[in-house]
């Protein structure tokens, strides 16, 4: 069985898409067949482009909020790591003094 390869969409192409279904009306299946797209990347966009104009239901995340999300969870694994790697370097060498000055 061989696999679609994953198709990917910029910012740009995204925007005109919603814009079939928002400005002119156009059903999310109709714009989704024309467009070669599932329909369920297409509700998705649709539905991040109401939360990004605050049109979506409270408590949902921008688009901006989630790339911020992104890199600060990519940051705290960074730092996590980090610290691990501290902690156990200050083991290693408060159990390398007190060997050393007996």
């Amino acid at each position: 069985m061989t696999r679609k390869k994953r198709r990917t969409f910029n910012d740009e192409q995204k925007t005109e898409a919603v814009k079939l279904v928002r400005v002119c009306g156009e059903s999310i299946a109709q714009v989704a067949r024309d467009l070669g797209l599932t329909e369920s990347s297409l509700r998705n966009w649709v539905n991040q482009d109401k939360i990004d104009k605050g049109e979506g239901p409270e408590g949902e995340l921008t688009t901006e909020e989630r790339e911020e999300l992104r890199v600060l969870r990519r940051e705290n694994r960074r730092l996590r790591s980090e610290v691990e790697i501290l902690k156990k370097a200050t083991a290693f060498f408060a159990r390398d003094n007190s060997t050393s000055s007996r």
